[in-house]
């Protein structure tokens, strides 16, 4: 084992446990997000998310401890490129898209991954509970497109397109120490979406109570949930990773009912019942994680 990037390995069910709590935090978070919107947009929003959490991530991690090679800071940079611009497009997206609609059209990136990386017929029964239960969380008066403002549904697409790369370039730094790999990352995301911040809104970025609200929404909505999420992509194959990715959108309408009070009706009931199951089926059939290098360097 190289020296200096010992770090611990963690089982299946630990990386399902993190994801879940993951998305937990991350729908709260994103519900407190949407309150500062009017304030300092979408840009500022998601300046303050990844930048706090950067700050924050810095401070409990401290990166510098740890040997980075120049490949390592190449999957790190990829990996924080695609967290920045999945943040940024996704909420520019829910300025003016629906966010149930939103998030089942990020989800088709995800999702893609999934088909593309099966390999076994099972798994294309829970692709297919996920995908019916997205289409049931559309609410019916959503269907008419041209009621959809296209530049929205393009940014949400956008948003999805780099989830599924997040993917990919996230599991590049499985054999880096996760706190390492999501500090350094959110760094590079803060550096991309900060200068569209600062445009859009200028010195009242400033203000003490926008940046009070800034922070929790960091702690919740980036902090929290992809130092989970490292552990996730270091322990669940990619194609579990994707699937086990749709509850985010049955937890954002729990969300929605605990907080915002949004009833949910039947169809979205369903929805829910729907993805959990694809979920519950993914984790109990899926195979063991793949050996790592470090794992081979400690038998």
């Amino acid at each position: 084992m190289a020296a200096g990037n010992s770090f611990r390995t963690y089982s299946q069910t630990m990386g399902i446990a993190a994801l879940v709590g993951s998305m937990a935090s991350l729908c709260i978070g994103t519900s407190f997000a949407k309150s500062l919107f009017d304030a300092v947009g979408a840009q500022g929003t998601t300046a303050y998310r990844l930048g706090f959490s950067a700050l924050l991530l810095w401070c409990v991690w401290r990166p510098w401890r740890f040997p980075l090679s120049r490949r390592n800071a190449l999957a790190i940079a990829s990996y924080g490129l695609c967290l920045g611009l999945i943040n940024f497009l996704f909420y520019m997206a829910i300025r003016t898209v629906p966010l149930g609609l939103c998030i089942a059209i990020e989800f088709l990136g995800p999702l893609s991954l999934a088909i593309f990386s099966s390999r076994r017929r099972i798994d294309f029964l829970w692709i297919g509970f996920v995908a019916l239960g997205l289409y049931l969380l559309i609410p019916q008066s959503q269907q008419d497109v041209s009621a959809i403002d296209p530049v929205g549904v393009l940014y949400a697409v956008g948003a999805g397109i780099f989830w599924a790369l997040y993917i990919v370039f996230g599991q590049r730094t499985r054999n880096i120490h996760p706190g390492q790999a999501t500090s350094l990352g959110i760094t590079v995301a803060a550096l991309l979406v900060l200068p569209f911040g600062i445009a859009h809104s200028g010195a009242l970025l400033l203000d003490p109570s926008f940046m009070i609200a800034g922070l929790l929404v960091a702690i919740l909505s980036s902090a929290v949930p992809y130092s989970l999420e490292m552990i996730s992509l270091r322990s669940l194959p990619r194609k579990t990773m994707s699937i086990l990715l749709s509850l985010e959108p049955a937890m954002g309408a729990l969300a929605g009912l605990v907080i915002l009070h949004e009833q949910l009706t039947l169809a979205q009931w369903l929805a829910i019942a729907f993805i959990v199951s694809a979920s519950i089926g993914c984790a109990t059939t899926s195979p063991a994680p793949p050996v790592t290098d470090i794992e081979r360097d400690k038998q």
